[in-house]
């Protein structure tokens, strides 16, 4: 018989992790009453991602004002903002400000965790290293929520590591995009002692756009590499918020599961087959249109807004931005190509035969998981955290959607391997147990108001509510495979790259329907921003909706028997 949950709020909670999932999910679980909560992070303050000593300056984010905050705290206006967007610092300062006001004492920083393993018997053993002292020692909790994200770890192809520019002979700088605020004085007072300094970016994702930009601001020669560029939606005006806040974009994005008439007449029928590819091929031809791109421009050669995940908010045009600057010819295009190594000319060498001279290579090579170096392959085993090929044949998922007819080439199927994280949050092996979750590895266009649900989700799991969860480890491994199949099917390819920290969930466009599942899960009230029948799916969704979440559960567990 599993303990009451009085007992349970006794325990202890151990956070790996102190990014914005992590800041959630303690919050809601000290609302929730649970007493001995500890956050474990190996940065010198909060934010995860957005800490301050990650930060890079002058780089802005995909989200404006109004948007990636939690409920029990409002963001304040943005500093030095375009188009009302948010910078990295004000995402800094928002989550040191959040950690201060909701969780002192509760974070222990600059702990780098070594190993996390099952206890003898039950709970959980931490190893865990003091990056100041050096010391190291066994934590132990009763149970784990995972928070590292999938942003933490550098990814970097061996043929364009450091150790390859040494044995090659190349002697300038080499690093990883995440690493270009550390570096980026150098860089700078390099470029102003030599004119012809230069810099080459390798990738097309929004690292590489932004750290190409941000140089390119400063004077300084830059070339970006790039095989596909990430695509972008963009307007000639902001875009209001009964759009950009609202159902709208995400009905129009298939789910795997279609629960309104509405969505079902757009993604099963011809004519609503006909309208969503044609609303997103407008998308698509309007945003090129607002920041001014030819059509024969190399800018175009990018992943598509409907079928893939590389995709940006570029709001309005700027003068300033990665496409003007690029159509200004102050940043050098090499595409459709990619980087395969250097050589002793101090150069980058590229697949298609040519080279590129520079000081300094930048490689916006995407990241690895976060979850590699913390588990032994004996506890990503017992868990189920392993990515894996495909263990059903995708004939037994069938989704007659029109509007996913005709889709793009993928690669060969038996590469495409997935995790088996039911819901993006626990490990489907371990479905039962009650003791070890994941916050984090859900990825959406509106990340943190779904941390949010999902540490209620966590929460209401420990405590051992009442909720809509599989009856066994077998019916949530079928659950996650179908979720695999969902995603190859969506976004073809997108499993090839997406690592372990970011492969469990992957609904982009559609975060309002994962927060209505979650909170059905939980037992609440869902589709929760209301309107009639003609103006539901223009009604902006806010964090307020969920405020009084704590209570609501609460009400529920005293009321059911």
């Amino acid at each position: 018989m599993s303990a009451s949950p009085s007992i349970i709020r006794k325990q202890s909670v151990g956070i790996i992790g102190a990014g914005p999932a992590g800041l959630i999910t303690a919050h809601v679980l000290l609302q929730d009453g649970f007493e001995d909560v500890q956050l474990l992070t190996r940065d010198k303050s909060a934010g995860g991602v957005w800490a301050r000593q990650r930060m890079c300056p002058d780089i802005k984010l995909n989200n404006i004002h109004g948007e990636l905050y939690f409920s029990p705290l409002a963001m304040p206006p943005p500093q030095n903002s375009i188009g009302n967007r948010l910078g990295v610092g004000d995402m800094c300062a928002y989550m040191e400000i959040f950690a201060d006001t909701f969780l002192p004492k509760k974070i222990r920083f600059e702990t780098e965790i070594l190993d996390i393993r099952r206890a003898n018997g039950s709970g959980w053993e931490v190893e865990v290293q003091d990056l100041r002292t050096g010391v190291k020692e066994v934590l132990t909790y009763a149970r784990i929520v995972l928070c590292t994200g999938g942003c933490s770890e550098p990814s970097v192809p061996e043929s364009l590591s450091m150790e390859a520019a040494k044995q090659a002979g190349f002697d300038g700088l080499v690093i990883h995009s995440s690493e270009l605020g550390n570096h980026l004085d150098r860089i700078l007072k390099d470029h102003k002692v030599d004119p012809d300094y230069s810099v080459v970016v390798v990738g097309g994702g929004k690292s590489a756009q932004d750290a190409s930009a941000l140089l390119a601001r400063r004077g300084v020669k830059v070339t970006v590499v790039f095989e596909k560029t990430d695509t972008f939606v963009a307007g000639h005006s902001p875009l209001p918020d009964f759009l950009r806040k609202s159902r709208f974009l995400p009905i129009m994005s298939p789910h795997i599961e279609l629960r309104t008439r509405l969505e079902r007449f757009l993604h099963t029928t011809w004519l609503g087959g006909k309208i969503t590819r044609a609303f997103w091929n407008f998308v698509t031809w309007s945003s090129y249109k607002a920041l001014r791109i030819p059509e024969d421009s190399l800018l175009r050669n990018s992943h598509s807004l409907f079928w893939g995940t590389h995709t940006n908010d570029e709001g309005v045009w700027r003068k300033d931005s990665f496409y003007s600057l690029s159509l200004d010819g102050k940043i050098k295009l090499a595409s459709p190509t990619k980087a395969v190594g250097y050589t002793e000319r101090g150069s980058l060498s590229l697949k298609n035969g040519t080279e590129l001279r520079a000081n300094t290579i930048i490689l916006a090579t995407g990241y690895d998981s976060s979850w590699t170096g913390i588990f032994s392959a004996k506890t990503v085993e017992e868990l189920g955290l392993e990515r894996h090929p495909p263990l059903t044949d995708d004939k037994e998922h069938m989704w007659d959607y029109t509007s996913l007819r005709d889709p793009p080439s993928s690669h060969q199927r038996g590469r495409q391997w997935a995790s088996s994280i039911y819901r993006g949050i626990v490990p489907a092996k371990n479905i039962n147990h009650r003791d070890f979750a994941i916050n984090g590895a859900v990825f959406t266009t509106n990340n943190t108001i779904i941390y949010e649900v999902t540490a209620h989700w966590i929460s209401s799991y420990f405590l051992g509510d009442e909720m809509h969860l599989p009856a066994s480890p077998e019916e949530a491994l079928r659950h996650t495979e179908r979720n695999a199949a969902w995603m190859r099917k969506r976004f073809p390819g997108m499993l090839l790259w997406a690592n372990e920290s970011f492969s469990s969930l992957f609904p982009l466009w559609s975060w309002p329907q994962v927060m209505d599942e979650l909170l059905d899960d939980m037992g609440v009230p869902s589709m929760r921003s209301g309107g009639n029948w003609l103006t539901w799916p223009f009604q902006v969704i806010s964090p307020a909706e969920i405020k009084d979440l704590s209570e609501e559960r609460r009400a529920k567990r005293e009321a059911d028997p």
